[in-house]
């Protein structure tokens, strides 16, 4: 139940403000393009002007790679005053994470609103982003905001006094290159920004419904070798498609069998074996009609389940290829594994997850509906590196990311702020 100083807590969020930081988050194209020469930059120079404005504290500015940048702030509570370093603390260390990468917006011409709007229609934000997961940072912001005024600020609206009730810490971290190899958490990991965090707040697009779990991913290249020839005399060559398409019958076929074994998880489905793109010849070679490649190559996309063991997988991967050139001596290919990330998951007794409950219970009035991310979140590696307990539950519909007129609807942005700014509250002053 929710107490009359959480309730006037959570009229601390200004649904108005809300709204425009995240239009005004989805109008900053923040897609990585080295082509075009763009990527997450400008995003963090705003979510920094934001954070110095709104939190009175100095975020630290990391840059991961050139140009690209991890935005971190902590917020010491038990202190009494806003920080922008790690310092001791007897509290605990909520996180609220979020990436500021956006995928691709293709092609402009069909969207129903430009891609980079943030225009409003029938209750919706639309753009590239907005829920996949502009709507997520302006989530964190806000109700980071609504915490410091109400404990912080001594000329706050606010009635009640939190200053003796908060202890510990909250940590904002905004990384880079979610969408790609996850360089940005990795590299907020390695630095020693988690070494403190006890759990952690992941506002991907979820329908606000709590995610326990999420699949793992393997990512591999294979690569196969033929031998260049003339269309109109392909006997005097090695076509590495077909062999190619044997590799890809192979591991569908794989697949097949550990969906069998595995069978559907309650969060995340089933496991898959998907071959996202095959190239022949590889990119970076001109391609011609009448011409017979000399190589293939084929990225693959691995979801696992928990069921799975990923030393396992890639074992079986490579005994696949070792069959198909026992059978014909024309027959060269190599697979190699480009990234690992495994499977992730915790129980619906965890602490952060009883009370993001308890807050969804008492701010929708409805029992919450527990799943499974179908993909890696940056919350992947706080869990997997660091044993971070990391509860997945943003607003947004689960099936729009990455597709296009991708839109937030505002009820669900509003109700997830609220159910993040009670969670956030109860966790802190416990």
């Amino acid at each position: 139940m929710i107490t009359e100083e959480e309730r006037e807590l959570i009229d601390l969020i200004d649904g108005k403000e809300l709204v425009e930081l995240t239009q005004k988050l989805i109008q900053i194209p923040s897609v990585p393009d080295e082509e075009a020469g763009t990527n997450e930059h400008e995003v963090a120079v705003f979510i920094t002007n934001w954070i110095r404005e709104n939190l009175g504290v100095q975020p630290i500015v990391e840059e991961v790679t050139p140009g690209r940048e991890n935005v971190i702030a902590t917020i010491d509570f038990e202190e009494g005053r806003g920080i922008g370093e790690n310092l001791p603390t007897t509290g605990k260390t909520l996180m609220l994470e979020g990436h500021m990468d956006v995928v691709s917006a293709g092609d402009f011409t069909k969207w129903k609103h430009g891609p980079f709007s943030g225009v409003i229609e029938d209750g919706k934000i639309y753009g590239r982003g907005s829920c996949d997961m502009k709507a997520g940072l302006a989530v964190n912001l806000i109700t980071a905001k609504a915490l410091v005024e109400a404990a912080l600020s001594p000329d706050a609206k606010f009635r009640g006094n939190l200053r003796g009730k908060l202890r510990g810490k909250l940590r904002l971290g905004f990384v880079c290159d979610e969408e790609g190899m996850m360089i940005g958490i990795k590299d907020f990991i390695r630095k020693g920004y988690a070494d403190d965090v006890d759990a952690c707040l992941v506002p991907e697009p979820e329908e606000n419904q709590l995610c326990l779990t999420m699949k793992g991913a393997i990512r591999a290249i294979v690569r196969v070798t033929g031998k260049m020839a003339h269309g109109a005399m392909p006997l005097t060559g090695i076509n590495p498609n077909t062999r190619m398409a044997r590799i890809i019958l192979a591991f569908e076929e794989y697949e097949q069998e550990e969906i069998k074994r595995c069978g559907k998880d309650e969060y995340v489905g089933y496991p898959s074996i998907t071959f996202t793109v095959v190239q022949a010849p590889p990119k970076g070679t001109t391609a011609q009609l009448n011409v017979m490649p000399g190589e293939a190559e084929g990225y693959v996309d691995i979801r696992t389940t928990p069921c799975q063991n990923h030393d396992e997988i890639r074992k079986h991967l490579k005994e696949i290829l070792d069959n198909l050139a026992s059978k014909d001596k024309d027959f060269k290919a190599e697979i190699e594994f480009i990234e690992d990330r495994p499977v992730v998951t915790m129980t619906k007794d965890e602490p952060i997850a009883v009370l993001a409950a308890d807050a969804y219970r008492d701010i929708t009035g409805k029992e919450p509906i527990y799943n499974g991310v179908p993909g890696a979140t940056d919350g992947t590696f706080l869990r997997a590196w660091k044993g971070i307990p990391s509860l997945v539950n943003g607003p947004g519909p689960r099936h729009i990311p990455h597709q296009y007129d991708e839109y937030v609807e505002i009820d669900e942005l509003y109700e997830a702020a609220k159910i993040y700014l009670l969670t956030e509250y109860r966790y802190l002053a416990t």
